[in-house]
């Protein structure tokens, strides 16, 4: 199959022949100093770098070559999103599913899971555990099911949720991870208002994802790796990628992914708004003893390097499948976006499971509170920031990643950031994080470059003191 970045064609815009070649290149030249040092300081002018080059770098086994690759990787992040953290939690609608994703334990011939799909009732009463809890941004969560939850059940649900004002608590933004589907469901997303949609491709090796996936809709590779062609035909300029590390060789997986990240880019204008990184963990009948490909933080921390290194501008995403340890590392080499809180289980935030009532989709690693995550972020000299002014704004797509590309988003969001923050503490914040977190803004605020900005962030600040809520830049 012929390569072709701008086609529509899933076998095209990744192809197989592609990846082995791009492997075989990394393999003769892991050891080439001079050929490692010219990738890095391309990366280093902070455009990216292509899926062969990240290749590259990600089988490099000098520590000092990794030291370097992974300081490039801390400066590119630095440089575009500072040091902002965008916190989120997943919202887990139902587990109800017909595909037999063999690492999922949502697939339909498990027995063991507890079933279970919420009402809008539900749904309120989730929304507002998270809203008490401080959250304004959610990820919609469904397993794929067109009885039990079609697209009416979710944009009804999207409804719901942006409608729920509870003491000072909204969720402004819904980003919304489903199965793929429709250019016609695509677009009544897009009108729903949502922000992000999020699909993972699993695994971009074509004869490994249907084994994993022998039965379902899903299995269906190219209408699955050819979703957000549809997404973006339909309106939605916001997208995430991922892949599931664990499944299949981490290196085919990674160029994989930075190749569909390259074919939205050159076909669209607009790569991926985010890329997460989850990686295989246990699960209600999952072992990950039965896959063959798990990885150790060592890679896993590469990959994470090299992902931001090649695709500078992009949201990077982890979740709480991965340890304290884990997700501090990986915050320090490129990620930008943490969920706090979270429960991967249907209605968790009202009612917390026994393990005899499991729903959850994976176990947590990271079982913090939020409160106690932005304490933690605090420490570690983060500012955790609530916004979605973006969005709101109308900052999506190519308007989004013009400002991203030249390092400028920086001018909305860091104001942005603490304007949020400050709304966090005002309203949900423990007292020692609450000086931790006013202290900080003390600190950064005085970092604004435009005077203009910074006074007139400064007065939102104190009318945030006095009661009012939701400025923006």
């Amino acid at each position: 199959m012929i390569y072709n970045p701008k086609s529509l064609r899933a076998e095209e815009f990744i192809s197989h022949e592609e990846i082995l070649a791009t492997l075989e290149y990394a393999q003769e030249h892991k050891n080439d100093r001079e050929l490692i040092l010219s990738i890095l300081e391309k990366g280093e002018q902070m455009q990216g770098i292509t899926h062969r080059e990240a290749a590259v770098l990600v089988t490099v086994e000098d520590p000092e070559l990794t030291e370097r690759m992974f300081h490039l990787a801390r400066r590119i992040k630095e440089h575009i999103y500072g040091n902002r953290i965008v916190m989120f939690a997943p919202l887990y609608l139902s587990n109800y599913c017909i595909n037999g994703c063999v690492y999922c334990p949502y697939h339909a011939k498990n027995k063991t899971i507890r079933r279970k799909k919420l009402s809008q009732e539900e749904i309120r009463q989730e929304v507002i555990a998270l809203q008490d809890m401080g959250h304004k941004r959610l990820a919609l969560e469904t397993g794929e099911d067109p009885k039990n939850n079609p697209i009416e059940y979710v944009l009804e649900s999207i409804k719901t949720i942006y409608g729920i004002k509870h003491k000072n608590g909204a969720i402004r933004r819904v980003n919304v991870n489903i199965a793929a589907t429709t250019v016609e469901n695509y677009r009544r997303l897009h009108d729903a208002g949502i922000g992000t949609y999020i699909l993972f491709q699993e695994t971009y090796h074509k004869e490994n994802y249907e084994r994993l996936h022998p039965t379902g809709p899903k299995k269906d590779y190219a209408y699955h790796t050819e979703a957000m062609d549809r997404a973006m035909q339909g309106g939605i300029d916001d997208v995430g990628l991922g892949v599931l590390f664990g499944l299949n060789n981490y290196a085919y997986d990674l160029v994989g992914l930075l190749m569909h990240a390259e074919h939205l880019d050159q076909t669209y204008g607009v790569g991926p708004h985010t890329i997460s990184v989850p990686r295989l963990c246990p699960a209600d009948d999952i072992d990950t003893k039965d896959f063959e490909n798990c990885l150790p933080d060592s890679i896993f921390h590469k990959i994470v390097a090299a992902i931001r290194i090649a695709v500078p501008y992009t949201g990077m995403i982890i979740s709480t499948r991965e340890s304290k340890a884990s997700r501090e590392k990986a915050l320090e080499l490129g990620v930008s976006q943490i969920s706090g809180g979270s429960r991967t289980s249907v209605g968790g935030y009202v009612h917390e499971e026994s393990a005899e009532e499991n729903s959850s989709q994976f176990d947590v690693s990271d079982r913090r509170t939020l409160d106690e995550i932005v304490g933690w972020l605090l420490d570690l000299g983060y500012v955790p920031s609530f916004c979605t002014a973006c969005y709101r704004e109308g900052r999506t797509g190519d308007r989004f990643m013009s400002l991203a590309k030249r390092g400028q988003i920086v001018n909305c969001c860091a104001p942005n950031a603490l304007i949020t923050l400050k709304e966090y503490l005002q309203d949900y914040a423990s007292e020692p994080t609450k000086a931790k977190g006013v202290e900080m803004i003390r600190r950064e605020i005085a970092k604004v470059p435009n005077p203009a900005i910074r006074e007139r962030a400064e007065r939102f600040l104190l009318e945030i003191e006095q009661g009012a809520r939701d400025f923006r830049f």
